[in-house]
């Protein structure tokens, strides 16, 4: 009887262990599983991205150097110049045009006035000469007088001054009389008529050349006819020679430095390019974003640092992202972004102190957009809560679902 009675006290009791057990398993809250990674010393880089085009360093647009009828252009796209050998355009004089009542009667006129005016320069060369004749007659009976002291020698000096003077008067008079002469020549070329011109037709042509050596990059005027002077007709550049320009928000622009290094990509190759900034230009300007925003940008000049080869298949504005490198350590304390977040004014975590999730707060410093340098309030090998949900509180029972060391 007692033994009987002993085994149904020890079956309630474990029974009763057994359902204490059960229920504080059931009411107890389960661990919410998070991501960790552990904060580390590793090399960190903040760069400033933006898209640019690429261009020619030094291109040249030939222009027409006269007015005139250029012949159909020969040279395409692509091909290679020489300096000063390859022809590019070759421009021949055009037509005269016709006059109507009116032009003609004050091209006629022209005529007779510069013929007027030739006639007035010879009378005055004439007058002069005279002139030179009677002070170079006079300078003679000075220098005589004065070698016999009967005159100063200043008087001597005068008369020669006077002969000096009429030579210059007389050389003047010739000069002007030849501008008279082609202006006479000019006033009648204006009456040339259309119908005759293959007679006053000069035998020859303007010939364009290329002022550099290098290649064709476009052709702005290709086909016969009349252009005016200082039109363009082609653009020359020497595709070695590119640069690249990237137009930034005037926000970004003032981080970086000139000769900051770059890293190209997105051109269309399986490597990535290598660059420098070379200037960071002083004037901005306004830009209307795709989404109708207004923004203020700045052109940002980057050279390819390498060999030509390197960017061999780029052209003339070919579409490159550049990354601007603004900051570099190769020893950061860091920890992904994604465990970031704001605590009332300050910067904080969550850790993994032993299972258990603790609001811990800290000072950054630089961020990339991926990692974010930690100044203080981590030591490393910590484990920080990457995107912590909303489950995740100070005190919270935590278990790892997975350890990431590679925060990238």
């Amino acid at each position: 009887m007692a033994t009987s009675y002993i085994k149904k006290i020890l079956t309630v009791f474990f029974a009763g262990i057994l359902c204490v057990t059960v229920l504080l398993w059931a009411f107890t809250p389960a661990p919410v599983a998070v991501d960790l990674k552990r904060v580390q010393h590793a090399p960190m880089e903040v760069t400033v991205d933006g898209e640019g085009r690429t261009r020619v360093h030094d291109m040249y647009t030939v222009s027409a150097p006269v007015s005139g009828r250029i012949q159909r252009v020969e040279v395409h796209v692509g091909d290679d110049v020489i300096s000063d050998q390859t022809l590019l355009a070759t421009i021949e004089p055009s037509q005269p045009q016709f006059l109507d009542a009116r032009a003609q009667a004050q091209a006629e006129a022209a005529v007779k006035a510069a013929e007027a005016a030739s006639s007035l320069a010879q009378a005055e060369l004439k007058r002069f000469q005279a002139e030179l004749r009677f002070a170079q007659a006079n300078s003679r009976r000075a220098r005589d007088l004065f070698a016999k002291q009967t005159i100063s020698e200043r008087e001597f000096d005068q008369a020669e001054l006077e002969v000096a003077t009429h030579v210059a008067a007389v050389d003047s008079a010739l000069a002007t009389l030849k501008v008279r002469a082609f202006e006479l020549e000019t006033a009648r070329a204006a009456l040339i008529n259309p119908a005759n011109v293959s007679a006053h037709k000069p035998s020859c042509c303007v010939e364009v050349r290329a002022p550099v050596s290098g290649k064709v990059l476009r052709v702005l005027r290709e086909s016969e006819g009349v252009i005016e002077i200082a039109s363009p007709l082609i653009e020359i550049g020497d595709p070695t020679r590119m640069e690249i320009v990237v137009d930034l928000l005037s926000s970004d622009a003032v981080r970086i430095r000139e000769g900051a290094t770059v890293n190209i990509d997105g051109w269309g190759g399986t490597k990535t390019l290598k660059g420098q900034v070379r200037r960071i230009e002083p004037y901005g300007y306004t830009k209307i974003s795709a989404l109708g925003i207004e923004e203020q940008r700045v052109n940002v000049i980057i050279d390819f640092v390498g060999t030509p080869e390197d960017w061999a298949e780029l052209g003339h504005g070919f579409r490159v992202e550049a990354q601007i490198r603004e900051w570099q350590n190769d020893n950061v304390l860091q920890i992904p972004v994604g465990a970031l977040f704001r605590n009332g004014e300050d910067w904080a975590v969550f850790i993994d102190d032993n299972g258990t999730a603790k609001l811990t707060t800290i000072t950054i410093g630089h961020t990339n957009g991926r990692t974010v340098q930690v100044l203080s309030g981590l030591s490393e090998a910590v484990k920080v809560i990457s995107h912590p949900s909303d489950r995740v509180n100070d005190g919270v029972k935590i278990v790892a679902r997975n350890l990431q060391t590679n925060m990238r």
